[in-house]
């Protein structure tokens, strides 16, 4: 074996070393991460300080890369292969406070799973950390496979065959942010997602949850999202949860179809400099809930 694998929850993610992220990956090493990725759901680099052609380059094993729609209408730092995880401006200046992009910012804050408001979901995203403040800012990731396990068997049945409707608008609501692009609304209408799907890499089934999640369709908007409430509390007590503590140069990788995250407050007068990518899933939630409606007839 190439790499060197390091639990660092009882459950899920592993420090990966033994890798140069800064040099092509061979082919069978790949093999290896990935065979990792599917077993602990969340993988730690440390001491990767890749740039940003070095990480598209490992990102896009994993699959074809998303591109991140301007959704907040502002000047970009980055390409559009990144998500710009940061509180600087387009001139690498600190954001103000009170600017939309920070305003929009913060609803990474909430328990979420990237994309999940796109028909084409993600597969995973890669987090590179670039620079970071003294301290706050950590990254907690929400193991859902171990939240379905534990689920009680009746509440197993109740939600094997639910479906939610997902949507950026309805997330960043919560956060108090309503300036979208103009062309936001058209470019990504709310999507359904299963709540409970099974992955066959792992073979395990998991829970499918974000705050993007906005009711159970079929059901009466408020009982949908009292119960969707309940699961993602469920979900994130602290047995199934862990916190990193971000170091310059860590790169993370994490499953998006089976974990949630959130990233933590930290003093906005500090830098914090994060650059994301994202990798497009090759089946799609919404084409497995589109074939299991039709299934049904």
């Amino acid at each position: 074996m190439a790499i060197t694998l390091k639990p660092l929850h009882p459950l899920f993610v592993a420090e990966v070393t033994g890798v140069d992220l800064t040099t092509p990956v061979p082919e069978d090493v790949f093999a290896e991460i990935h065979a990792a990725f599917e077993r602990y759901a969340v993988l730690v680099f440390p001491d990767q300080p890749v740039t940003d052609e070095q990480q598209t380059s490992f990102s896009r094993l994993f699959g074809p890369l998303e591109t991140a729609p301007n959704f907040a209408g502002k000047a970009l730092r980055l390409s559009n292969e990144f998500t710009d995880i940061s509180n600087l401006d387009h001139e690498g200046k600190l954001l103000d406070p009170e600017d939309r992009l920070t305003r929009y910012n913060l609803g990474n804050q909430m328990w979420h799973t990237d994309s999940s408001f796109k028909a084409v979901r993600a597969k995973c995203s890669l987090l590179s950390a670039r620079e970071i403040p003294p301290t706050g800012g950590e990254t907690q990731y929400a193991d859902m496979r171990a939240a379905y396990d534990a689920l009680p068997p009746e509440r197993k049945r109740q939600v094997e065959n639910l479906v939610a409707e997902h949507s950026i608008a309805h997330s960043r609501a919560k956060s108090g942010f309503d300036s979208f692009n103009s062309d936001i609304a058209t470019a990504l209408p709310p999507v359904p997602q299963r709540v409970v799907d099974h992955y066959p890499g792992s073979g395990r089934s998991s829970l499918f949850l974000a705050s993007h999640a906005s009711h159970i369709v079929g059901w009466p908007v408020e009982q949908g999202r009292a119960l969707l409430e309940e699961l993602i509390e469920f979900a994130t007590q602290d047995q199934f949860v862990y916190t990193h503590h971000w170091r310059v140069g860590d790169l993370t990788v994490w499953d998006n179809r089976c974990t949630m995250h959130r990233g933590r407050p930290y003093d906005l007068r500090q830098r914090r400099v994060l650059h994301r990518t994202t990798v497009s899933d090759v089946v799609t939630n919404y084409q497995v809930t589109m074939a299991h409606a039709e299934s049904r007839g």
